[in-house]
């Protein structure tokens, strides 16, 4: 198990030795080495940030918890240089399928077109994920991780943040331009700038075991409403690497909940779902689940992402995933914020983003949750007429909510700059840039997000030859599609996924995000669309 070698030994500092007047100051801090703090710090590092990043404990988190990584996630690990090590560990899949009792009502491809780079999932432990982070951390020396380091006091100034942090070795303090809390659900600095939750929690019960085994079960999500097995309730199951598996079984809620953690009380329950008694426990853990998020992300210079912002369930893969997207989202503005380049302003846009992110995804965990486990006889009525839909028309299908997956956000703010021309498809302004195979001039095959990934750290353009380039601003990265000086859209996905004509291009944000798009770009064009998305409107 990974757990064995992951545990670190806490380091004295020599800002532990700096006397009160001389307290070290920082631009980043970050609260919190789970995989949001640790891709956040890679990013910024590699944005040539400096950053200290605290976590009170001194080794990776026991069990699995969150396993399911989307596409969108593996691209952006891409670009921190821990992609392919993700993909390599984890079990690829992008299918599922949705049984009522012992039948199957449908099964779905969550990418069922060739031409990405990356798969639609992976299934892999958070603590491997944890691990390779660590290991990326530990070779870019910007980033200084330290270990048994407890933020226990906050004082917000004008200027930043005054931390007090309590060590094996006494407390000292340090100061902040800007300060993350990644610190998870039970965030102390929350408490610490007076804010809280507001949504709902849920009183159902679920039962998490991952058992060790080999099956013959395919690499795809299978999920059960009222199975055999758990009669009344609903079951999950999930392949993850070193031939363990995922079993989440949805519990009565006023179960005992130290009963039902006993492993001599769960064995005959994955014994009934799988057949035999042939596996070992890993891991058993038992949950509550709640949608709900803070009110604002940002409090004067301590910004919140991750667990430490919103909560939703489990059911979806849209709690790691969401945060990975805050910290993706956050960490080229900040970059920038830093620099002097963009107005402090621009960080709110953090906020408007990812909040309305968060309340997307509450709103999906919640109508899930809400099918899985019916609060009310009305809601039960509906749910058993969906499934028995289900099994005759295509329309009943979409009715079954198994816990919809997580998806790229789609951003409505101000930063987008609106289309002034005619689109037929392709990613608009506010959506992710979609991936597809490209060719370079010597024949290597590679994919538009690999060209994206070598883009640096500012705004990239896209654009798709017609015989002459376009006047790009000054911090314009371009990516040419066509004529004798660019790659070549090598199966034609490019153009399509793009809705490309000639001469069309798209201004791609540093997170891979369109910013704005153009059927006859120009540099004015592109300079008022720059500085929109630089938070200057």
């Amino acid at each position: 198990m990974v757990q064995a070698r992951t545990q670190f030994g806490y380091l004295r500092h020599p800002d532990q030795d700096r006397a009160a007047a001389d307290t070290a100051e920082y631009p980043v801090v970050i609260v919190g080495a789970g995989p949001v703090g640790l891709s956040l710090a890679i990013d910024l590092a590699q944005r040539g940030q400096p950053v200290v990043l605290l976590d009170d404990a001194d080794r990776i988190g026991e069990g699995s918890r969150a396993i399911c990584f989307s596409k969108r996630s593996l691209e952006f690990w891409d670009r921190l240089g821990v992609g392919e090590r993700m993909v390599e560990k984890g079990v690829v899949w992008s299918v599922g399928r949705i049984f009522h009792g012992d039948s199957q009502l449908y099964q779905f491809n969550l990418l069922p077109e060739d031409g990405h780079k990356r798969p639609a999932f992976i299934n892999l432990q958070q603590f491997y994920a944890e691990a390779y982070l660590v290991d990326r951390v530990r070779e870019l020396p910007a980033i200084d991780l330290r270990w048994r380091n407890k933020v226990v006091g906050l004082e917000s100034r004008n200027d930043g943040v005054a931390l007090t942090i309590e060590t094996p070795e006494g407390a000292y303090r340090i100061h902040a331009a800007f300060v993350i809390a990644c610190d998870g659900a039970r965030s102390s600095l929350r408490g610490m700038v007076g804010a809280e939750f507001s949504g709902q929690v849920f009183e159902d019960q679920f039962l998490i075991a991952d058992v060790k085994m080999t099956a013959a079960f395919p690499t795809e999500r299978w999920f059960w409403f009222d199975p055999p097995f758990h009669a009344g309730r609903s079951a999950l199951l999930h392949k993850q690497p070193d031939d363990v598996w995922r079993i989440d079984l949805q519990l009565h809620p006023d179960a005992d909940p130290v009963h039902e953690k006993k492993p001599e009380n769960v064995r005959p329950r994955i014994a009934r779902m799988l057949g035999h008694d042939k596996f070992e426990f890993e891991w058993i853990s038992l949950y509550k689940f709640q949608c709900r998020r803070m009110d604002k992300f940002i409090h004067g210079r301590v910004i919140f992402a991750g667990d430490a912002a919103h909560r939703v369930s489990p059911f979806g893969a849209r709690g790691a995933n969401s945060g990975l997207e805050d910290a993706e989202n956050l960490s080229w503005k900040l970059e920038r914020v830093l620099r002097g380049i963009s107005p402090e302003s621009l960080l709110e846009s953090y906020h408007v983003e990812r909040s309305a992110a968060a309340d997307e995804n509450i709103r999906e965990s919640t109508r899930s949750t809400d099918f899985m486990a019916p609060a009310s006889r009305q809601e039960a009525r509906l749910r058993h007429a969906a499934l028995a839909l289900a099994k005759e028309t295509e329309f009943g299908k979409r009715m079954v909510n198994g816990g919809r997956l997580s998806t790229p956000s789609i951003y409505e703010t101000p930063l987008s700059t609106p289309d002034g021309d005619i689109w037929r498809g392709g990613p608009r302004p506010g959506a992710s840039m979609p991936d597809a195979p490209i060719a370079a001039r010597d024949g290597r095959s590679l994919f538009l997000t690999d060209a994206f990934s070598g883009g640096g750290t500012g705004f990239t353009l896209l654009e798709f030859g017609n015989g002459a380039a376009v006047d790009v601003p000054d911090g314009i990265k371009t990516i040419r599609i066509g004529g004798d000086d660019g790659f070549a859209d090598a199966a034609g996905l490019v153009g399509k996924r793009y809705d490309a004509e000639p001469g069309s291009a798209y201004l791609l944000r540093p997170d891979g995000y369109v910013a704005a798009r153009f059927r006859h770009p120009s540099r004015p064009l592109l300079e008022a669309a720059l500085a929109r998305a630089s938070g200057f409107n």
